[in-house]
């Protein structure tokens, strides 16, 4: 059976938020502790039913990684640290473009390096920087769009 991608469900919340934190505990090394909390109490209070979620099962039915859409935005993307480097945020990159199109935009923490590698590896260019992530925290973002 190949990893299929599904849209959420309610019975996928918790893994999701585990996906979530294991990921930006190894990807988001500029965070502090205090930072991924309050990240994490955002997600825990919903912020996972306020976009369109998109996850990979794995070939056992579990969630592998996920993708979150607002309209034409990504507004996250999480691989669990298990399944990195195999893949599933190009597909799930690619689903989104087949639903919603090739203007996908999405916003990247300037101090994450592998995530604007990955992005710019998958055809996306800077349009824009912010000073302050979408929360008014000092964590620089920038803003790219998908070139079609």
């Amino acid at each position: 059976m190949l990893n299929q991608i599904v849209p959420y469900q309610e019975s996928y919340h918790d893994k999701l938020i585990d996906i979530w934190y294991r990921a930006v505990k190894l990807t988001h090394t500029f965070l502090t502790d205090e930072d991924i909390e309050f990240y994490h109490q955002m997600l825990q209070s919903g912020a996972l039913r306020q976009v369109e979620i998109w996850l990979e099962l794995s070939e056992n039915k579990e969630p592998s990684g996920f993708i979150g859409l607002d309209g034409t935005k990504i507004e996250m993307l999480f691989i669990d640290p298990d399944y990195h480097r195999k893949g599933i945020g190009s597909r799930l990159i690619k689903h989104a473009e087949a639903i919603k199109g090739s203007h996908l935009q999405v916003d990247v923490n300037e101090q994450n390096d592998a995530a604007y590698a990955f992005y710019k590896g998958s055809g996306f260019v800077q349009t824009g920087r912010s000073e302050l992530d979408g929360s008014g925290r000092p964590f620089p973002l920038l803003h790219l769009e998908l070139k079609s």
